[in-house]
Formats: structure tokens, C-alpha cells, sequence
């Protein structure tokens, strides 16, 4: 039975209660149940929040959320779930060669002696890396 509050549930999934009536407004969260006129709240829904965060975070709109969560709703998980998801995934790929070879940079940056980033651009362009 849910039991918990707005506040409850927004502190414990560590997002503002407006997030959580913006998810519910948005469809991405179900209606809460009501008592006393009052939300009432599943703990279950911190996973589910959780994974809204991530998708978010990551680059995912709204849109791709509603249809991540909605592909799960049938077994299997609808075409369009599955195109997304190949798309999606694809792109969270490039982004992590991308922050790679930025960690990289930054690494070598840091151990770098070099005076001027251009000296130290093309060391790491001739030999791999700046140390």
C-alpha cells in the first residue's frame, strides 16, 4: 500500500516535489493514490525515479524517457522501444570515446611540463601523450 508523502518520496529519491508533479503531469510517474486528498506514494518508485535521473542525465528528452519506460510495458519491448534504444545506446557510445579522450587530455595535461598548450598539443599528437 503506498504510504509515503510527496516530500517523503521526493527526499528519499533526492529531487524537488515540483520534479515529481512535473514526472506525474508529464505521464512519466503514475498517479499517485490518494488519502485525505493527500499524494500517497509506492517506495518502488525511487528505482523508476532513479531511472529517469540516469536517462537524463545521459542526454535523454522527455520524449525518449516515455518511450524507455512505456517499451517495457509489453513483452517484448515494442519496435520503437527497441529503435530507440539501438539509436540511443549507439550515441552513448560516441559521447564515452568522446569524455575518454577528454579524461585523457586532462591526465596528461595535469603531468604535463610543458610551457604552452600548443607544445604540449603536439606532443600528444606525435607521441600519444604529454609526460
Amino acid at each position: 500500500m503506498p504510504n509515503l508523502s510527496i516530500g517523503t518520496l521526493a527526499a528519499k529519491a533526492d529531487i524537488n516535489a515540483s520534479t515529481l508533479r512535473y514526472y506525474e503531469s508529464i505521464g512519466l510517474l503514475p498517479p499517485p493514490e490518494r488519502k485525505n486528498g493527500q499524494r500517497r506514494y509506492s517506495e518502488n518508485l525511487i528505482e523508476r525515479i532513479t531511472f529517469i535521473k540516469i536517462a537524463q542525465q545521459t542526454g535523454f528528452t522527455i520524449p525518449e524517457i516515455g518511450v524507455l519506460l512505456q517499451g517495457f510495458e509489453t513483452l517484448p519491448p515494442s519496435e520503437q522501444w527497441e529503435e530507440m534504444a539501438r539509436e540511443k545506446r549507439a550515441q552513448l557510445e560516441e559521447k564515452k570515446k568522446q569524455i575518454n579522450s577528454m579524461i585523457q587530455i586532462l591526465d596528461d595535461g595535469l603531468n604535463c611540463k610543458c610551457l604552452t598548450w600548443s607544445e604540449c598539443f603536439m606532443k600528444i599528437k606525435s607521441t600519444g601523450t604529454c609526460s
